[in-house]
């Protein structure tokens, strides 16, 4: 896996004429989600569209309302030291140029949406064939496998017991497992206002 992750790919002739783009702020690593079947998976893309190719999956997750089966797109980074003219700075640069990390619940749609996403040209793996990380992979990438049980879904009413947002109540809009956090409206400057908690942070009032 290591190996061929180390290999450059060069770019189709469609992305040769293509704007280049502009680096994005990759999200702090979150915790994976409380699903069995969902696995980290190595995509590869063309080189220098790691980016473009996070944001146009994440907008066909989206779109196609896969948030419970597609669950985090990740293009990981690691801080180097850059000498530039006798001046030196910390930067950060691609781990693996060319690779995106996927956490999803692999079936035959969610396989549909991420290989026909532009700029994939397919999942590692032996003939193509998807196949997940391991735990001793994922470590030194900095993902979190730790997950946190909840035993409340959509439409339940939470107290928040810590954080900004301690001792607001709300009902649950959404539940992002991916990020571990669910979504209430709170009251702020007289107006219904969604906020995003960590599952940590909250609990379920009992009815």
């Amino acid at each position: 896996m290591s190996e061929e992750m180390e290999k450059s790919f060069e770019s189709d002739e469609q992305f040769e004429n293509a704007e280049a783009p502009v680096n994005e702020e990759i999200e702090t690593p979150a915790a994976e989600p409380v699903n069995e079947n969902a696995h980290w998976y190595v995509v590869h893309t063309y080189s220098g569209y790691e980016n473009k190719v996070k944001a146009n999956l994440e907008s066909a997750i989206v779109n196609r309302h896969l948030e419970n089966q597609i669950f985090e797109v990740r293009v990981p980074l690691q801080d180097v030291v850059e000498v530039k003219n006798g001046v030196r700075k910390n930067v950060q640069r691609k781990m693996f140029p060319g690779y995106v990390l996927v956490n999803m619940d692999m079936n035959d749609e969610t396989w549909y949406v991420v290989r026909n996403t532009r700029g994939v040209t397919g999942f590692v793996g032996p003939g193509s064939k998807p196949v997940p990380l391991t735990d001793a992979e994922i470590k030194p990438l900095g993902i979190k496998t730790d997950t946190i049980s909840v035993d409340f879904s959509v439409g339940d009413e939470i107290a928040v017991v810590a954080g900004v947002w301690k001792d607001t109540a709300g009902v649950v809009q959404r539940m992002d497992f991916g990020k571990q956090t669910a979504t209430i409206n709170v009251d702020l400057f007289g107006r219904e206002t969604p906020v995003e908690i960590s599952f940590a942070e909250v609990r379920k009032i009992d009815s």
